[in-house]
């Protein structure tokens, strides 16, 4: 038996009515559309949340509140805590070493160093911004802070 050979059980399948094809058929002239109203036009008939004259669901709930600034920039917040955990001294931090010691999941994602936790080695920061608290850290152990932040 192959694929060309399986045929539908015996009464499973009906053809499809063929409407508007003369008065013979049974379906003629109107179609089945019965005569006048907004159903027996063409793209005629209620949309999909039409809820019979009822306000719509999507009408009747409120908007999100707040406001979303388009210009708004999101930074990585990155703690100096974790930076003394994962770096050697010396090291320099950017946004590449600290995508690949997994800190950050993006290395294209801005990043900004804050002040929790504290500092032991000397390291150069470079990242996008940095706290005045984690600056006053990283100077204090010895290390520095470059631009770009």
């Amino acid at each position: 038996m192959e694929l060309k050979d399986l045929i539908p059980a015996e009464g499973s399948t009906k053809n499809r009515k063929r409407v508007g094809r003369g008065p013979g058929s049974g379906t003629g002239k109107t179609a089945g559309r019965g005569y006048n109203g907004q159903k027996s036009r063409a793209g005629g008939g209620k949309g999909s949340s039409f809820e019979g004259g009822q306000t719509p669901l999507a009408r009747r709930l409120p908007k999100l509140p707040g406001f979303r600034n388009i210009n708004h920039v999101e930074y990585v917040p990155v703690n100096v805590g974790r930076l003394d955990g994962c770096f050697e001294a010396g090291a320099i931090v950017d946004a590449t070493s600290l995508k690949a010691k997994g800190i950050i999941k993006n290395a294209d994602a801005l990043v900004k160093v804050l002040g929790d936790g504290e500092l032991t080695k000397a390291l150069t920061v470079k990242v996008d911004k940095v706290s005045a608290s984690a600056k006053q850290k990283i100077e204090a152990a010895g290390g520095k802070v470059e631009q770009p932040c």
